[in-house]
Formats: C-alpha cells, sequence, structure tokens
C-alpha cells in the first residue's frame, strides 16, 4: 500500500456502513465509537478507510499485531494451512501445527519454566486465559482468595473482571469480588503513598508482605496473585523491576503461585520478548494471548507442572484448536526472535520516549510520559487546575479525548486508557519504520498542540 499519508476519498459508503453497525450493533460497542472509520484495506502499519483515508494504526488491535497488518510472514503461514488440507477445527487433540507452536512457544520462555512446563489452551480471547489461570491456582492450593493490584485489567469475563482496579467495570460481578485482596501498584506520577519513585515501590512491597503476615488483615487465603508487569488499561504504567522481584519473593517465601498477565506485554512490546526478563523473575503461571496468534485469536497459559491438579475437562471450550492462529502464531514468534524486534521495540521506543518527554516541556497539558519499548503512555493533565497535595495535577480526559480525535484527523490512530481515561496510549507495530515513527510524533505532536489550543479557547470564551 503506497504512501503513509491522508488521502480524501468518497465517504458516503462509510458513513452507511456506519449507520448500519449503530442501528444493528450492540450499545457494548467501543472502538467503532471513538475510532468512526471503515477499514477495507491494511499492510503493515497503515490502514486504509472505505472513503480513501489511510491511516497511521498505533492501537495495533490493542496489541496484538506485533508485525501489523497482514504481514507477509504470517500470510503465508495461512495460506500453508489452507493449502495443506489439514483441519481447521480440532478441538484439543494433537497436531502437527501445534506441536511446532508449542515447541516455538517453549523457546522462547524462560528456561527455568520452560524447562518443566504445562500449557493450557483456552477459549480464544486472553480473558479466557486469565479465567484459566486462577482456576488452576484456586485448584492447585485448595484456596480461594487472590490477590490483584490497584489499576490492574484482566477481561471482560466474570473472574478476571473480579481482578480489575475498575469499580465500574466490576459492578456486574457478584460475590467472586469479595475473594479479591486489592494491593497498591507503584505509579510514579500519582504515586498512592504520596512519596514516589522507589520509595512508593518499596512501601507497596511492605504494605504486602505486612498485610499477608497479618492474621486480622483481612486477607482471603490467596490462590495466588495476578499482576502485569507494565499496566496497560491502567495507564502504561511499568512496573519498577525490584519491585517485581520483590512480589516474587514475598510470594515464593509464603507458598502462593505468581501469575503474570503477559497478554499485552508479550512477544517483544516492552523490548523484551516476554517483559518478565526485564526484572529476571520466573512466575509460576504466564498468561498469554494478543500477539502469539500472528493476528488470529489465540490464548494460552504456561504453568509449572507441579501445579497440574486439573482432572480432564476441568477447563475445556470447544475453539481450543485454532490451527490458523497456531501457524501464523509459530511464524510471529520465529519472526521476532529471529530478527531481534524485541531490540528494535527498546530502541525506538526509547527514541519516542525522549522526543515526547521533550514535548512535554513546552506543553504544560502533558504531566508525565511514560512507557517501556513500544508500549508508551502520554497522560494529558488540567495545567490551570491547582496541584494536589502531592504535587500532581489534576486528569484531563476531556482534553484526552480531544487529542485522540485530532489525531485522528491528521491520519493517526491512537487509543486512551488510565485512572480517568486521559492517557493517550501509543502500541504501534515492532515493525515500524523510521520514517513512520517521526510522522508519528509530528502528527501526535499537531494534535495535542490543536486540543490544547481548542481547549483554551473554550475556556476564555466561558470565562467570558
Amino acid at each position: 500500500m503506497p504512501g503513509n499519508g491522508v488521502e480524501g476519498g468518497g465517504g458516503g459508503e462509510a458513513e452507511g456502513i456506519l449507520r448500519r453497525q449503530a442501528a444493528r450493533e450492540s450499545a457494548a460497542r467501543t472502538y467503532a465509537r471513538s475510532l468512526p472509520i471503515v477499514p477495507v484495506r491494511a499492510r503493515g502499519m497503515t490502514i486504509e478507510g472505505a472513503d480513501g483515508r489511510r491511516y497511521l494504526d498505533c492501537l495495533a488491535g490493542a496489541g496484538t499485531l506485533a508485525l501489523g497488518h497482514n504481514h507477509p510472514v504470517a500470510l503465508e503461514a495461512i495460506r500453508s494451512v489452507l493449502d495443506s488440507g489439514a483441519p481447521l477445527h480440532v478441538l484439543d487433540l494433537a497436531t502437527p501445527i501445534k506441536d511446532a507452536f508449542t515447541t516455538a512457544l517453549l523457546e522462547t520462555l524462560p528456561p527455568e519454566l520452560a524447562d518443566h512446563a504445562r500449557i493450557q489452551f483456552c477459549g480464544p480471547a486472553g480473558t479466557d486465559a486469565v479465567e484459566a489461570a486462577l482456576k488452576l491456582v484456586r485448584t492447585a492450593t485448595g484456596r480461594g482468595g487472590l490477590l490483584a493490584f490497584s489499576g490492574a485489567y484482566h477481561g471482560m469475563t466474570s473472574a478476571a473482571l473480579a481482578a480489575t482496579g475498575d469499580t465500574a467495570a466490576r459492578a456486574t460481578v457478584g460475590d467472586a469480588d469479595a475473594r479479591v485482596t486489592r494491593l497498591p501498584y507503584p505509579y510514579d506520577y500519582r504515586c498512592p503513598f504520596g512519596v514516589g519513585g522507589t520509595g512508593g515501590a518499596e512501601l507497596s512491597a511492605r504494605w504486602t508482605a505486612s498485610l499477608l503476615d497479618d492474621p486480622k488483615g483481612g486477607v482471603q487465603p490467596p490462590a495466588g496473585m495476578v499482576v502485569e508487569a507494565v499496566q496497560g488499561e491502567g495507564g502504561v504504567i511499568p512496573a519498577p523491576d525490584n519491585w517485581l522481584r520483590r512480589m516474587r519473593e514475598i510470594t515464593e517465601r509464603r507458598g502462593i503461585p505468581l501469575i503474570v498477565d503477559e497478554v499485552q506485554t508479550g512477544v517483544g512490546r516492552t523490548g523484551a520478548f516476554w517483559a518478565v526478563e526485564h526484572s529476571g523473575i520466573v512466575p509460576d503461571v504466564m498468561v498469554l494471548s494478543k500477539a502469539i496468534g500472528g493476528s488470529l485469536p489465540l490464548a494460552v497459559i504456561v504453568y509449572r507442572a507441579e501445579l497440574d491438579a486439573w482432572q480432564p475437562g476441568a477447563h475445556a471450550g470447544t475453539f481450543r484448536g485454532n490451527q490458523l492462529a497456531m501457524a501464523a502464531g509459530m511464524a510471529t514468534l520465529r519472526y521476532v526472535q529471529e530478527n531481534r524486534l524485541a531490540e528494535r521495540a527498546a530502541t525506538v521506543g526509547a527514541r519516542m520516549l525522549t522526543r515526547l518527554r521533550g514535548l512535554a516541556a513546552h506543553h504544560a497539558c502533558i504531566g508525565d510520559v511514560r512507557g517501556r519499548g513500544l508500549m508508551i503512555g502520554v497522560e494529558l493533565v488540567d495545567a490551570d487546575a491547582d496541584r494536589d497535595e502531592y504535587g500532581a495535577l489534576p486528569a484531563a480526559p476531556q482534553l484526552a479525548t480531544a487529542v485522540r480525535t485530532e489525531a485522528l484527523r491528521r491520519g493517526l490512530i491512537v487509543e486512551l486508557g488510565g485512572r480517568h481515561g486521559s492517557v493517550v496510549r501509543l502500541l504501534p507495530p515492532l515493525t515500524i519504520t523510521d520514517e513512520q515513527t517521526e510522522a508519528v510524533l509530528d502528527r501526535l505532536t499537531d494534535a495535542i498542540a490543536a486540543a490544547d489550543r481548542l481547549a483554551r479557547k473554550a475556556k476564555a470564551s466561558g470565562a467570558k
């Protein structure tokens, strides 16, 4: 697909499709509301809409598309399965394709886990893998409690929602939420202890250890702890490496299985193949989805063999044997590894962070810029408001929404996240070129400046 720019075109067909979608689909649709485009073609980082406009995609299937759209390696793997006559639907039967995928997957994992691991293929979504992980540790330990963190996001099914930090999202969970003890996640810009830096992370670790050892602390005996090495939906907040090591020590000493949710952080996204590699920890369970399917639905958990206390059928599902996803996933895993795309993500991500932090010096509405590899967040704030008692400015969700809109007008697709929806999130594919990197930064810079000008103009009009 030639070019990265935005080109005009007739919008009648696209408008009709969008109108029919709004009339036919449920009120639960999300991306379609904030990104009113109708993709008809895509390649790499570029999407072309039905109206002829082209966009640089920094959403990438919410982090699913490690190689971008329709990468030749993934397409060739899919075509080879289709041309081979292999069955596409096999439940959990053994196949050569599955065998090749599991081999490739285990080769990427920390050896201390991979050498004695078991793999459970789950339903095709990451949330089902989270459900499986929680069910696994509860079966293995005989305990029902769960340790989770503020700001966490683990999916939209019942147990996964119970572990999330969003009270509105948990409204329908019911009794399952009562078994979850929520712990403070280190968040430097808005430190829950008001100290930030290593001090905040240390207090979080001390709080956790003290609470677990307090017989009157109110903690249900925990079957496991579930944590994200970088909170994605929570606002792109990387956990400090030392803090993750402390969580590993705390859980190991008390016989609590540690579950790391790598659904969004895996397959090179953070500058290492798996985000746990930054800290060097080896979890008891890893939850994997998104990029492992090479753009197709696939989800698994990988766990220590000693936790494998399940009976046959303890966690089943019809669509656990997606042969196309396994083939595309194997090809993607090998391509990322052989082409050192994790290292590329680290290099490009560092460049983007540097430039965005420089931009923050010229725009008071940028409260914080953070991230790891190609998982980047820009937190927007109300620069005219009073700071809180710890020096942070209040979140500016309306400004963030305006930035997303202005970015789309300039041919850039971004997503929002964070506690108040005020963090602009960038999740470009690992194959992003230097030219595309500069285009993304230029368009985002222009979008922030435009949204900030409009916000200030609106405030001035309101003051009059």
